[in-house]
């Protein structure tokens, strides 16, 4: 006759414990300290409310050779608390991840976003691409609730997808 003790064991033979193993993220942020003359250029505590004052801040860009692509993570008062370089492309393009973007915003705690690339063309003129992509990451700002506040296109001047209606 089959019985459970028969099937199985007795109860009293205690189960082996078995390990189980699982990675852990946790996030690391880089301070960098640069030991430069930089009170004019980026002062802390500035709230960023007009393209203007992104642009005065990164019309270096506009000496570049190649298309640098960045993410300035703002706080809920629209002052800086990360700038990421997501992306150093060629001439005339850079390849931009949602992804890769969005995962840097929720490690710097970041409440909105301002994108921002150059052309090296000193033409501020949008491409497809570059639209097409500023429509793909205002969706997936949605979606985890990370504002994407504007997109901005240096060249020799620079354009504002908010300020053209594009955003």
């Amino acid at each position: 006759m089959m019985t459970i003790d028969a099937l199985f064991g007795s109860e009293g033979i205690p189960a082996r414990p078995r390990a189980i193993k699982l990675k852990q993220i946790r996030a690391v942020y880089e301070t960098l300290t640069i030991k430069e003359e930089v009170n004019h250029y980026l002062q802390p505590f500035t709230r960023y409310t007009s393209p203007e004052q992104v642009f005065d801040t990164f019309s270096f860009l506009r000496r570049e050779t190649k298309e640098y692509f960045f993410a300035i993570h703002l706080d809920g008062k629209n002052r800086i608390c990360c700038v990421d370089e997501v992306s150093v492309g060629s001439l005339n393009q850079s390849v931009v991840v949602a992804r890769e973007v969005y995962k840097s915003a929720l490690l710097s705690s970041a409440a909105a976003l301002i994108i921002l690339h150059n052309h090296p063309t000193g033409d501020p003129t949008p491409s497809r691409e570059d639209i097409a992509i500023t429509q793909l990451l205002k969706e997936a700002g949605e979606i985890i609730g990370v504002k994407l506040l504007d997109h901005i296109i240096i060249g020799d001047s620079y354009l504002s997808f908010v300020s053209q209606g594009l955003l």
